[in-house]
């Protein structure tokens, strides 16, 4: 006897033996209890959903001899009929092929005729999108006013692509995608059934990948049991098989770029790509756990949203812990740009060592996100004072969040501190008594300052110092051109000034500037009266 493939074999053969559409099942069951049946339905979904076993079972329920609460009771000749498909009364039609108008104009022709036994004339026309637009013409008038003893039910993946007239036509249903529980409850139940030896993991992991369609994981259990026939099916066995990639290889993979080490990320790459996974799956998984990681981070109760074990929900805190919101969707971005472009692409392993590297490197985009990004990153070198950039001389002017550094007295002017290769001392300039002032007010408010206004600018004027411009206007310093541009901007501008204003009483004008390359930025400001105490410097008088 020839094998039958499970799909084909578990085939709901009742209402009760539908899964995770419910909402449909209790309304159709409804009807033919009360005898309340339409004339054209319209089944829609994604496929595997089951469309085509409930439009069968529909079938069958409305021309049962002795229904059993809406359902057909599977014994009577006509259901037995219609289940081995020699009966007359169910017509079941594929557009993708049979999609010109001669073939409506046939049905058309055979409605005309009551059935000979039974109460139904049912016709299904699976994947309706594809018929003809003359087709869908032809099908219209019959469609709205069908003999009394015509059914018809349209099905299709497509619905976008329905006419409009068609569908106001129909009662519509939406079959939606099965829960990864609901499928992995059936794999266990059906693989008890059929005696297979599986892990449950191994399950989920196939009901997961299955992406909410029941036809899919029973063809996937079957290929993971025919490659391991006679053996214990294990999760292994499931990654081996399906071309995917177990989650400790994605939380390696995330520390990694996290921490910018593009060649362990390349490394990482070569090695799966000699286990012989398929990248595509690979770069649809590791979307998801980004995903995953997102949810984490932003849901307050993840119960339910991330289906996952309780070790592996443990590993992913961990590694949720280790960036910001917006680091992650800047991942799952570039990743999701290499899902399209990879489905089609010839040389697939580029285009995943170019997205790594695009992770790893900020740098290379000039969008938002990766400048915020960059930002962050160099907010935390100066917090743990590693110096971003120590070939430049004005690097005297990176201080950290005490507030007490850049003040402009000779007593914290050290706090600059000069290049050890600089051969000249600093320059000590002398400014009036209220200039002066304001100076050295903002200078030991500055760490402060940027703390509390947050963002962008705790961001970008960590590298900055500030200078006398005249009466009531300091200048800030940019030694970063990208910090400076988004520094110069008038709305930034305008929140210093306001804040300033608010909080210490001073209308306080501020400009912007990039220091030149070379340019120091450790002169030392001084008052008359220190002056005179430090006359034996060399001071110079500004105007």
């Amino acid at each position: 006897m020839s094998y039958t493939a499970l799909y084909r074999k578990w085939r709901p053969a009742g209402f009760e033996d539908v899964k995770g559409q419910d909402h449909i099942v209790q309304t159709l069951k409804n009807q033919i209890t009360s005898g309340r049946i339409g004339h054209a339905y319209l089944f829609c979904g994604t496929r595997g959903t089951g469309k085509t076993s409930i439009a069968k079972i529909f079938a069958r329920a409305v021309n049962c001899e002795h229904p059993k609460d809406g359902s057909p009771c599977a014994e009577c000749a006509s259901c037995r009929q219609i289940a081995s498909g020699t009966s007359l009364n169910v017509v079941e039609i594929d557009a993708a092929s049979n999609n010109g108008v001669e073939n409506i104009r046939d049905i058309r022709d055979q409605v005309q005729y009551p059935p000979t036994e039974g109460r139904y004339r049912v016709y299904i026309i699976d994947e309706v999108h594809m018929l003809s637009t003359g087709a869908f013409n032809a099908l219209l008038k019959t469609l709205e006013e069908p003999p009394s003893y015509v059914i018809f039910i349209l099905a299709t993946t497509e619905v976008q692509r329905i006419p409009i007239t068609v569908l106001s036509r129909c009662q519509r249903y939406d079959f939606k995608r099965i829960t990864v529980k609901t499928l992995t409850d059936r794999l266990k139940e059906l693989s008890e059934a059929e005696h297979i030896d599986v892990e449950e993991k191994a399950l989920a992991y196939i009901a997961k990948a299955a992406d909410g369609s029941m036809r899919d994981a029973l063809s996937l259990l079957d290929q993971c049991v025919a490659f391991h026939f006679g053996e214990r099916l294990t999760y292994d066995h499931v990654l081996d098989i399906l071309g995917a990639v177990d989650t400790g290889i994605f939380s390696s993979l995330f520390k990694a770029v996290n921490r910018q080490r593009t060649t362990d990320c390349i490394r990482q790459l070569e090695e799966l790509i000699i286990q012989g996974r398929e990248l595509g799956q690979f770069v649809t998984d590791f979307i998801w756990y980004l995903r995953n990681l997102l949810l984490i981070q932003a849901a307050d109760d993840t119960e339910g949203i991330v289906d996952m074990s309780a070790d592996n929900k443990k590993t992913l805190e961990e590694d949720a812990r280790l960036t910001d919101q917006g680091t992650l969707m800047r991942y799952i971005r570039v990743f999701s740009e290499l899902s399209n472009q990879i489905r089609y692409a010839s040389q697939k392993r580029v285009l995943v060592e170019l997205a790594l590297i695009k992770l790893t490197k900020p740098q290379m985009e000039h969008n938002y996100d990766s400048i915020v990004e960059r930002l962050n990153r160099i907010e935390e070198q100066l917090e743990e004072g590693i110096p971003v950039n120590p070939g430049l001389p004005v690097s005297a002017v990176s201080f950290p969040d005490s507030g007490t550094a850049g003040s402009g007295s000779p007593q914290t002017g050290e706090a600059l501190a000069r290049p050890q290769e600089a051969a000249e001392p600093p320059a000590q300039v002398v400014l009036p008594k209220a200039q002066l002032e304001d100076l050295r007010l903002i200078r030991n408010e500055w760490g402060k300052i940027i703390r509390s206004l947050g963002g962008v600018i705790r961001s970008s004027f960590r590298n900055t110092v500030v200078e006398p411009s005249g009466d009531s206007c300091l200048c800030v310093a940019f030694a970063d051109v990208d910090h400076y541009e988004i520094g110069r901007r008038p709305t930034v501008m305008g929140e210093l000034e306001t804040y300033v204003k608010q909080t210490y009483g001073k209308d306080i004008y501020f400009k912007t500037r990039l220091l030149g390359k070379g340019e120091r930025a450790d002169t030392i400001y001084v008052s008359d009266e220190e002056l005179k105490d430090h006359i034996h410097m060399d001071i110079t008088i500004e105007d």
